[in-house]
């Protein structure tokens, strides 16, 4: 069997679960989303749309509502916020398949594996992007430690990692085989937490208030701390683009952020819907990250 005739299911069709499936589409694999609700009737209805430098497309997906344990796929994605994922592979648990990829944070794999056992394959996304008005606004990473991330618990390249690598590559994607995969969820929750700072009562803080010294500050400084905690735990902080945050002057980091905020694509993903409905998922990675980390 060819890679283009694996059967990919992606397990969710928010932003992230979106973009991986409009990618594998337009590439020609056989990929079919999973949606529920709204979601479900307008992707049935008008297709995935998605802007296209300015320009509104669609794209017809094969889309289901829900998975039958006997419906097998070569490989599932699971695409979910980590306070999502437990509920996502519990659904997926009685399911036949035996791949199944989670594209999310985490600091451990413990009940993952203990609700779909061995077949987990932890990975990361390479993508971002936010959903406006059911549109879908995207963007791959550009660079190799950008790419989509994964590997095996164990560090081994099995077969299965292999040729999760070549559809990576019929889709003309960056990704990366990660040995030490939890030592690299760990480092990216580290940096990835601090983001709480940018969170208000009722929402998101407004652009200027995010840009600001006192903001930034914190989370230059919280940022270099969760890293040397990291380290102090005996844990290797990789890959070497978030370790090199930790060793650099706050204001380089600051600098780094403020970069970031002056781009349209970067303030929807920080400050934009899909940072708001990542609220909950971000604090309760925080807290697991003090009480295991620090």
């Amino acid at each position: 069997m060819s890679i283009k005739q694996k059967r990919i299911l992606i397990f969710g069709a928010g932003v992230v679960g979106s973009i991986y499936a409009l990618r594998f589409a337009q590439y020609g694999l056989d990929v079919t989303l999973l949606a529920r609700g709204k979601r479900l009737e307008t992707l049935k209805k008008d297709g995935l749309l998605y802007n296209d430098n300015g320009t509104i497309k669609n794209i017809a997906i094969n889309t289901i509502g829900k998975l039958e344990d006997d419906d097998i796929y070569d490989f599932i994605f699971v695409p979910v916020r980590y306070d999502q994922s437990e509920a996502a592979l519990s659904t997926i648990k009685n399911n036949k398949s035996k791949n199944i990829i989670t594209l999310t944070n985490t600091l451990g794999y413990d009940r993952w594996l203990d609700i779909v056992g061995e077949r987990l394959l932890p990975g990361f996304p390479g993508a971002g992007g936010d959903l406006k008005d059911g549109i879908l606004y995207a963007q791959f990473g550009t660079a190799k430690h950008q790419g989509t991330i994964f590997g095996e618990i164990n560090g081994q390249t099995t077969e299965r990692v292999k040729e999760l690598a070549k559809i990576f590559e019929v889709a003309n994607l960056h990704y990366e085989i990660q040995d030490n995969i939890k030592a690299f969820h760990i480092s990216h929750t580290a940096t990835a937490i601090v983001i709480k700072h940018f969170y208000t009562k009722d929402g998101m803080m407004n652009i200027e208030t995010a840009k600001s010294e006192s903001t930034l500050f914190k989370i230059a400084t919280e940022l270099k701390e969760n890293l040397q905690k990291v380290e102090q735990a005996g844990i290797p902080v990789i890959p070497k683009e978030i370790k090199s945050m930790g060793e650099v002057p706050e204001k380089e980091i600051i600098d780094m952020y403020l970069n970031m905020l002056s781009n349209d694509f970067t303030i929807d993903v920080l400050l934009g819907n899909h940072a708001i409905s990542a609220k909950r998922e971000i604090m309760m990675l925080d807290e697991m990250f003090r009480k295991q980390i620090l």
